[in-house]
């Protein structure tokens, strides 16, 4: 692990100028003070004042190599010496091999790639290709989701994020996907909650007119939203009824694509092959920005002879590239998407449901791989979240509090609402894993005594 010497006068001139000219992301820039980060390393990160963190976020779930891998900086270093960037206009050798390698994992016929520079341009693009492809107007995504914070993608998103930028009038239409734990449809099995939301989803269908909807999109697994793995035969549900009525069928694997689930995609696990699929993130661990749709032979022929209108100055950027193929291959040549698997099998998932059993603050342990999601409650047997939905100041103060004790115990917790989710990156160790969750446990004890 590299040293994390102490330079707190280099970190307040880094936290200085933060303040002066960085306007952060869904936040309130007053009230924020974000940490100064000297460096990252594998799991870890560190300020300037020399303290280290286990990060249970992977970022922003997307470190999926962890920091800093060797082999994915030193393919950026020889790309940038090579040939830093070019249009996308052209046959590049990078964004070639990066497409090539991707449509080796994808499932089915997907083997198009479409390169953005992020998740969210994957879904507007997406989007674009649905509506283009079958002439209609309408696309049918979940409430409890998230697909990004451009123009449709926020509209296409089912949490509080769209309220302040939801126009009412992109063509979106919302429905309730599977959530047992807490059921819109008052199932109490997995099969009851798989057919009662199938049924409301033929019916949003019915409703809304067949005719007059281009996609269907979902999280293969949600991730913000809460890590709610579908019940069994639910996507292969939408799948048909995405075949009987001619709707394009897209899976957002932004988050857990790349192994994240311990397979390469998510969608893997269930054996359903959508018409398009997007993803970001962990195609290349974030190193550079890096998003795209994987397309099906069916809407790729749409484009054959007919212009696709769209296109980015930066779509297949050499160096995002270059970094593509690299995690790509580390994760081949290090066994990665095995070791999420076993990591989540052998270790996470016992861990995190004996930490359930002890602490009366957490109702739920949801997860695969290293996509886990612990809900916290103040009460076990009403399942009253711990904090109201989307609740602010005051009334966060529980979450607060937990994400203080978490941090104080040299742990990076990921918060969002009343949930924590434990998404480190897939190259996490079992000693490191043990040491987040021995972490997680002192942290769990601060939120139960906020519970009833």
């Amino acid at each position: 692990m590299t040293p994390q010497p102490s330079h707190p006068q280099a970190g307040a001139a880094v936290k200085a100028a933060d303040r002066a000219h960085v306007f952060h992301s869904w936040s309130a820039q007053e009230l924020i003070d974000p940490l100064a980060i000297a460096g990252a390393e594998g799991s870890y990160f560190w300020d300037y004042d020399g303290k280290r963190y286990l990060d249970f976020t992977s970022g922003l779930v997307f470190a999926n190599v962890g920091y800093q891998h060797p082999k994915v900086v030193a393919a950026i270093q020889e790309q940038a010496a090579t040939l830093t960037t070019f249009a996308p206009a052209f046959a590049v050798e990078a964004r070639s091999e990066a497409a090539r390698l991707i449509a080796r994992k994808t499932p089915g016929d997907l083997d198009k790639i479409f390169f953005t520079n992020g998740g969210a341009e994957a879904v507007e693009n997406a989007t674009r290709m649905a509506r283009l492809h079958t002439g209609r107007p309408k696309v049918l995504s979940a409430y409890r989701s998230y697909h990004g914070a451009t123009a449709t993608a926020i509209n296409l998103t089912g949490d509080p994020r769209r309220w302040p930028g939801d126009t009412a009038s992109a063509g979106v239409v919302h429905f309730w996907a599977p959530y047992l734990y807490r059921s819109p449809f008052h199932a109490e099995t997995e099969a009851q909650e798989c057919e009662r939301a199938l049924t409301h989803l033929a019916d949003t269908i019915a409703f809304e007119g067949p005719a007059t909807i281009a996609a269907i999109i979902l999280e293969t697994i949600p991730g913000t939203a809460g890590i709610m793995i579908p019940p069994p035969g639910y996507l292969e549900g939408v799948r048909a009824l995405c075949d009987e009525y001619g709707i394009v069928f897209v899976l957002d694997e932004v988050m857990a694509g790349f192994g994240r689930t311990g397979e390469w995609f998510a969608a893997d696990h269930f054996g359903v092959v959508p018409d398009l699929m997007t993803f970001a993130k962990g195609v290349n661990s974030g190193y550079v920005p890096l998003g795209g749709v994987a397309i099906s032979e069916a809407v790729a022929e749409t484009f054959a002879r007919r212009p696709y209108p769209g296109g980015l100055t930066y779509s297949g950027h050499p160096l995002a590239c270059a970094a593509a193929v690299a995690t790509i291959n580390v994760m081949e040549e290090e066994g990665i998407v095995e070791q999420a698997a076993r990591i989540g099998e052998s270790v996470l998932g016992p861990a995190l449901r004996e930490l359930a059993a002890r602490h009366p603050s957490v109702g739920e342990v949801r997860g695969t791989g290293v996509f886990w999601a612990l809900e916290l409650v103040r009460n076990k047997e009403t399942r009253e979240p711990l904090v109201p939905y989307n609740a602010s100041g005051e009334a966060n103060a529980p979450m607060a509090a937990f994400g203080a004790a978490a941090r104080k115990h040299g742990l990076w917790p990921f918060i969002n609402m009343n949930r924590t989710h434990v998404v480190p990156p897939c190259t996490i160790t079992e000693a490191e894993a043990k040491e987040g969750l021995a972490a997680l446990d002192e942290a769990l004890s601060v939120a139960d005594e906020h519970t009833v």
